[in-house]
């Protein structure tokens, strides 16, 4: 059992809550039953270390079974270890450290997908997250990260995911022009989601949400700028029928992902 806080290993774990930690190593942390079980369920073979409180896996069974059917050790760690190690205030019995797995853009757009979320400056990690988890709830095919949007593998957006970066494509670092371009190729329809766009009802009922589609989505203080709405085919808002001075970003993406999931499935 490890006991020491400050032991080397330990120190390891904990630094790759920060992006310079990550980069240079290509791991990622990984906390509480949840996140661990969805990693052991659907990519055992990115989990490189696993740790636990034996408290915690005897509540957890299932996350001992799926360790061993993926025949990975369960190293038993003290609550004050595991305090150490994690970047939550209160870390839920388990931390895990898991290699990167980034998805090419080009292979994203090589699947023929029907729906994509694309994220361009989104800097909020539990947005970020959070529209993971509603892309990959909404039946999306893939979610891209550009350049300039939040780390993906930042603790926040990963548990914000609730374990639904390991149940689609996700892609990194590209270019938003690039991104664009290929999804144009494989004959998708890009819609940016802003304020001054037109009526996401109106648009539905012209049937542009049945076609291919990528959603893009902006920055959540500064929306999307000029240039970038231009390179959009069509620009759409979701319409705010009461008193609420705006929309929170992942809300509206939720809400453009389904309405796109809907009428894809008539």
């Amino acid at each position: 059992m490890l006991e020491n806080p400050r032991s080397p290993r330990v120190r390891a774990v904990a630094k790759l809550a920060k992006k310079p930690a990550r980069v240079e190593t290509g791991l990622f942390l990984l906390e509480g039953p949840q996140a661990v079980a969805e990693a052991l369920t659907f990519r055992p073979q990115l989990v490189v270390d696993l740790f636990a409180t034996p408290s915690a896996l005897e509540r957890h069974p299932d996350i001992a079974d799926a360790a061993a059917a993926a025949d990975l050790d369960v190293e038993f760690v003290t609550e004050e270890v595991l305090h150490a190690m994690a970047d939550t205030v209160t870390p839920q019995g388990f931390v895990a450290v898991c290699r990167q797995f980034p998805t090419a853009v080009k292979d994203v757009f090589a699947a023929t997908p029907k729906l994509v979320a694309i994220l361009e400056e989104v800097r909020d990690p539990g947005n970020a997250g959070t529209i993971v988890r509603a892309a990959d709830a909404a039946g999306a095919d893939a979610v891209i990260f550009t350049g300039r949007a939040v780390d993906l593998y930042n603790p926040k957006v990963v548990r914000s995911s609730t374990g639904s970066i390991f149940h689609l494509p996700v892609a990194v670092g590209a270019e938003l022009d690039d991104v664009l371009i290929r999804a144009r190729a494989a004959g998708l329809t890009v819609l940016a989601a802003d304020v001054k766009g037109d009526d996401l009802l109106a648009v539905r009922r012209e049937g542009v949400l049945e076609q291919p589609t990528a959603w893009l989505f902006g920055n959540e203080a500064r929306g999307l700028p000029d240039e970038q709405l231009a390179l959009a085919d069509r620009v759409v808002t979701v319409p705010i029928y009461g008193h609420a001075e705006s929309m929170n970003l992942a809300t509206a993406a939720s809400v453009c992902l389904y309405e796109s999931a809907f009428a894809q499935r008539p």
